[in-house]
């Protein structure tokens, strides 16, 4: 219900809101809210207040201020310094603006608003009990509302009272408020407040948390400082016997301890004398104290008893390796001199292979073989000088490099460190490692290696050095020349069923609580595995598979309730599902221009098929199936080579100039390069060209040179394996190879037939169908 009132003076306030029932003193200084106060004064002494809109507007329109003001009756007027005055008025009512006049001052034409007064219902009476709790659980915690003033708000006559005299004492942005002062339904009035009371109580607790955090950690340092001052009054009295002076005994303590040289008892004894004059507070006394633990951390003058006996040495290295012959070999010779005599250095060991075929638990045994502490320093990756050298005590943070910290971490002088991933170091504007590690890896230089931290010289030529990569290509050749190459070629497939049925089986049914009761596993089951679920210069992913294996019979066993489970061919297609690995067979019958040769990957031996066709053309000559630039290089050489000796193959001196040649390997999508394709592109185009058909139960690796000759090439034995697992038993290998070919193992070579060939001719007389 409303009710019309005509002229009525307005004043606008700035970031100012007035609810009925609230007394409130505001300043007054603009000239027309002086004489609207004036006209007021002299009318009946109500008067409109209503918020406006920016605050920063001097003279607003109609346009500038809220529609919903509050009527108000003007108490007390107290003069302040001129033209300020100071208004306390009571609010009776609020009012909606209809006109503006703006004269000398802001006049309103209005309508009264008579509000409705809320309905006694539950839902009004649960909405005024949690308005209650709340505003209370609000002046709890805001210390500048009185519970006196609480109770008296909350004993008003009505409840849209009690929600307008709560909003007045709350301190909310003016568009809150006044979106409140606006809100005419009752019940909708007292849901809005009671998200107001709930947003500034979680406010005002969240608030009292972070200043009892900060008060406390305030507290806490107040307490240590006092605690510290104490401390040092109480050594003082005491004369300097625990606290610094405590440590410093201790050092010096330790330092008796160990066999120092004189540069390093005089390094620790300046330390020391330092420490002793920089205040324990300082910063500087905590590096002073590192850089002291550092040094007594290191084992000047401990050794650990070398293990001569070559029995043990030789027990160790079969227990946990099978095969691996060559590194074998080493390791005991290395240990039959250290037998005779100790002034040999101790060697710098690389071995390098593919992934998977057991590098680094080589150097494991090694360590347990000869009584050698072990420690790991992992180099893939590490493209900063300082891990090696360490950092200069001049910068913030500065430690030990890797080094120093490994032989802390060994607890004796003579450890063996394994350099793992040697060849994945890189460089950067930080320096370069591999260059830093040429000192480290040098066994006239490594005697005083000299780390940056520690400024004083390191002794590292009692350290057992075994470094491990997967290639030697990317090793810098200074760094390459300081170590003993040492090839840890891809596992047979007889020595992989061998390395599962000891290791690996063993291995996993340990890991997954089985025994031998329970799981059994047969050797053809596991040769199953190698052949057609794994493909792999090592035995990592054959560890994988058998630890599927494991847990899928595990499975069954709980399942079926079964006792046990024995794995054979049939289970592991039904635990590992289609097999994922397919070998090349050879082909069915002689073919023109198809040629098999053996190639070497990274994951062992392949067969790859050549194949040539001739075409009547221009003399084109296109190769295809992603080779590389030194296959390409063969296939042109292999051409030349043919041009040469055109008429003893029964072609015309000028063929190629009416015909095009055309190179395929297939599988162009899988990259291929290297240097032993030559024998086996120039076969398969002499193939091609004189139309004999080249037999299907040969293969061939060799590179070519322009006059014919047959060059050396490498990864022979993984290349054999590759040919017998195609159903190849017949091969042509380089001349230059029959010493390689005597290092292979007889059980590769049981049924191969090796032929040398120094030249091509040696090569065409074995290759044709027809003889």
């Amino acid at each position: 219900m409303t009710q019309e009132r005509k002229h009525i003076p307005l004043i606008p306030l700035r970031g100012l809101t007035v609810f009925p029932n609230m007394i409130i003193h505001f300043d007054v200084g603009r000239d027309k809210s002086l004489k609207a106060i004036e006209a007021a004064m002299v009318k009946d002494e109500y008067v409109l207040l209503v918020t406006q809109k920016n605050t920063m507007q001097e003279n607003p329109n109609h346009e500038e201020i809220y529609d919903i003001g509050t009527i108000v009756k003007i108490k007390q007027i107290v003069k302040q310094k001129p033209p300020i005055i100071k208004v306390l008025v009571e609010g009776i009512k609020r009012a909606r603006v209809l006109e503006v006049a703006n004269g000398q001052y802001l006049e309103a034409y209005i309508e009264e608003i008579e509000e409705k007064e809320a309905e006694d219902t539950p839902e009004t009476e649960a909405l005024m009990r949690s308005v209650g709790e709340l505003f209370e659980r609000y002046a709890g915690l805001n210390t500048k509302l009185s519970m006196e003033m609480v109770y008296s708000i909350l004993g008003a006559s009505s409840p849209l009272e009690i929600m307008d005299l709560i909003v007045a004492n709350i301190p909310l942005e003016v568009t809150r408020k006044q979106e409140i002062l606006e809100c005419l339904e009752p019940a909708q009035r007292m849901y809005k407040v009671l998200e107001v009371l709930e947003s500034e109580v979680e406010i005002l607790e969240l608030q009292k948390e972070i200043q009892g955090k900060v008060k406390d950690n305030i507290d806490q340092l107040q307490k240590e400082y006092y605690l510290r001052e104490q401390l040092k009054v109480i050594q003082e009295e005491l004369g300097e016997k625990d606290g610094v002076k405590a440590d410093v005994e201790q050092y010096r303590a330790k330092m008796e301890e160990l066999e120092l040289s004189e540069e390093v008892k005089d390094k620790l004894e300046k330390e020391i004398g330092r420490l002793l004059k920089v205040p324990s507070s300082s910063p500087e006394s905590g590096m002073i104290r590192s850089y002291i633990e550092s040094l007594l951390a290191l084992p000047w003058s401990h050794v650990t008893e070398e293990n001569i006996e070559l029995d043990h040495a030789e027990t160790v290295l079969e227990r946990d390796h099978y095969g691996l012959e060559e590194v074998k070999e080493r390791i005991l010779d290395f240990l039959s001199v250290r037998k005779f005599t100790e002034a040999i250095g101790a060697p710098i060991l690389c071995l390098v292979g593919p992934p998977g075929v057991g590098k680094t638990s080589i150097a494991r045994s090694i360590a347990e073989a000869t009584g050698r502490n072990y420690v790991r320093i992992s180099l893939g990756g590490v493209r900063d000088e300082a891990e090696i050298r360490g950092h200069r005590r001049t910068y913030v943070g500065a430690m030990p490099g890797r080094f120093a910290n490994a032989l802390s971490e060994a607890g004796s002088s003579n450890p063996l460190m394994l350099l793992d991933e040697v060849d994945k170091m890189m460089s950067d504007f930080r320096g370069d490692p591999a260059a830093a590690l040429l000192e480290v890896l040098d066994s006239a230089q490594n005697h005083s290696f000299r780390d940056h931290y520690l400024e004083v010289p390191l002794d590292l030529s009692k350290v057992l050095f075994v470094a491990t990569a997967n290639t030697l290509s990317t090793i810098p050749r200074p760094l390459l020349d300081r170590m003993e190459i040492i090839e840890v070629n891809s596992y047979t497939p007889i020595e992989k069923i061998e390395i599962a049925d000891r290791y690996l089986v063993p291995k996993e049914m340990k890991k997954h609580g089985l025994n031998k009761k329970s799981f059994k596993m047969s050797k053809d089951a596991i040769n199953y595995v190698i052949e057609h679920y794994t493909r792999e210069a090592g035995v990592r992913n054959l560890e994988r598979q058998i630890g599927t294996l494991c847990r899928k019979a595990t499975r069954e066993m709980l399942r079926e309730n079964k006792k046990s489970v024995t794995i054979n061919t049939k289970k592991v297609q039904n635990y590992l599902g289609a097999e994922r690995v397919t070998y090349k067979e050879k082909n069915a019958k002689p073919q023109v221009g198809v040629v098999r040769g053996l190639a070497w990957t990274a994951v062992g031996g392949d067969t790859l098929s050549i194949e040539v066709n001739v075409m009547d053309g221009k003399g084109i000559f296109e190769l295809t199936g992603n080779m590389g630039n030194v296959m390409k290089e063969s296939a042109k050489a292999a051409m030349s080579y043919i041009r040469s000796k055109a008429p003893a193959l029964g072609l015309s001196k000028d063929f190629y100039k009416q015909i095009d040649i055309h190179i395929h390997i297939p599988e162009g999508a899988v990259p291929k390069d290297g240097p032993s394709a030559g024998i086996t592109m120039a076969t398969a185009i002499i193939s091609a060209l004189t139309n004999k058909k080249v037999r299907n139960d040969i293969a061939m690796t060799g590179e070519i040179t322009i006059r014919g000759r047959v060059l050396a090439i490498g990864g022979l034995k993984e290349k054999i394996l590759a040919a017998k697992r195609a159903g190849i038993f017949e091969v042509i290998v380089p001349k230059e190879n029959e010493k390689n070919i005597q290092e292979i193992s007889s059980d590769v070579l049981d049924d191969v037939t090796v032929i040398y060939a120094e030249t091509m001719d040696d090569v065409l007389k074995h290759v044709f169908a027809e003889r």
